[in-house]
């Protein structure tokens, strides 16, 4: 097996990918596969990134293979886009959503705070320490950054990467493995929530080919049906996503128009928690909370970022999301998980607005955490 941190970077295609409509069998696409293997115990990554590669050892670069596409049945998919400066577009129209609005919205929001603190659904906060034995939270961060891009490779919904972390926090707190099982604990876990989240999921094969076949496909296979046995098949949780898709269209009552800086920003402060091991103790609905107050202190630093509607429709206190909103600023700054690069740079594209390198203010004023 190869080693955990023996990590070669997924370059993302700069050839098209096989599209999901009708083509011919004979098409194929390149991609470079990665290798996980043992990952010393590094410090909470706070170094640059070429220290943290050095001293992750070698870096196995594997030479492109082409493989065959076979063609997915065609499929009509409507796309709207939304510009900053449209103004047919008006908050009235986000709050118009059901969830937002409605008989039922209060009861399915109450449902889902009920159902994300569900022990069933809850990672143990500290598994690291009280379960596992050969795995760090460094090498969980590791993981994550490498399954982020994997899901950029295979054009994954965000809702499928984070059931998959989910599901490794929760396998992890119940079960012991050593760290050249954990990639394997990886691939296995985004293929369960691909058939959970996805139209077209990823073959089995995919997910092997990904790890440059250092998983055969049984072993997924295996490991997959041991996921799904320990965590009783309760698969569909809700998230930070899931919460923040509902606060965040009530935090844009606070602008005229729909701001997509404050959205997009808002996408990567929540993929930046996936990283750190310090959140899995928080749950979902609090990130999410934590997430839009910070994205509002980011774009509008010298306005309180929190609201009474945000308060009443979250159910949080300014004062109830400091230590996460302090741990998730951290992490903005580079002050924590510097050399996890993946989301980062993925948000430094301009199709998310290049939110990854907007400029923060150092410090959040201690008066932000008090009433609104």
């Amino acid at each position: 097996m190869a080693e955990l941190g023996n990590c070669v970077r997924i370059t993302r295609a700069s050839s098209k990918r096989v599209a999901a409509s009708a083509m011919s069998d004979d098409q194929s696409t390149n991609k470079k596969r990665v290798v996980l293997g043992e990952l010393p115990n590094i410090q909470n990554a706070t170094g640059s990134v070429a220290q943290k590669r050095k001293a992750m050892s070698q870096i196995t670069k594997c030479k492109p293979k082409k493989r065959t596409k076979i063609a997915a049945a065609p499929m009509i998919k409507t796309t709207v886009v939304v510009e900053d400066n449209d103004p047919k577009l008006t908050v009235d129209d986000i709050l118009d959503d059901p969830e937002m609005k409605g008989p039922y919205s209060s009861d399915i929001y109450a449902y889902l705070r009920k159902m994300e603190a569900e022990p069933i659904r809850r990672p143990i906060p500290n598994y690291l320490e009280k379960i596992q034995t050969d795995i760090s939270a460094n090498m969980r961060g590791v993981l994550v950054d490498w399954m982020v891009e994997v899901a950029e490779e295979y054009k994954l919904g965000s809702d499928t990467l984070y059931l998959s972390i989910s599901y490794i926090d929760r396998f992890l707190s119940m079960n012991i493995i050593n760290r050249q099982r954990l990639q394997l604990l990886g691939v296995s876990s985004m293929l369960i929530a691909s058939k959970y989240e996805e139209i077209t999921p990823p073959h089995v094969e995919d997910f092997c080919y990904i790890t440059d076949n250092t998983y055969r496909r049984d072993a997924v296979v295996k490991m997959e049906a041991d996921i799904l046995k320990s965590l009783n098949f309760e698969m569909g949780n809700p998230t930070a996503k899931t919460f923040l898709r509902r606060f965040t269209n009530i935090a844009q009552e606070d602008f005229k128009i729909p701001n997509l800086h404050l959205e997009f920003l808002g996408h990567y402060l929540a993929e930046l928690s996936l990283l750190d091991y310090n959140f899995v103790k928080f749950l979902p609905s609090l990130i999410a909370a934590s997430v839009v107050f910070l994205a509002k202190f980011i774009i509008r630093p010298k306005q309180h970022p929190w609201g009474p509607n945000l308060q009443q429709y979250t159910g949080y206190r300014p004062a109830d999301l400091r230590p996460c909103v302090l741990l998730l600023h951290d992490l903005y700054m580079a002050r924590r998980g510097g050399s996890l690069i993946a989301v980062r740079e993925k948000y430094k594209q301009q199709r998310f607005k290049s939110v990854a390198m907007m400029p923060s203010p150092p410090e959040i004023p201690v008066a932000y955490f008090e009433e609104a």
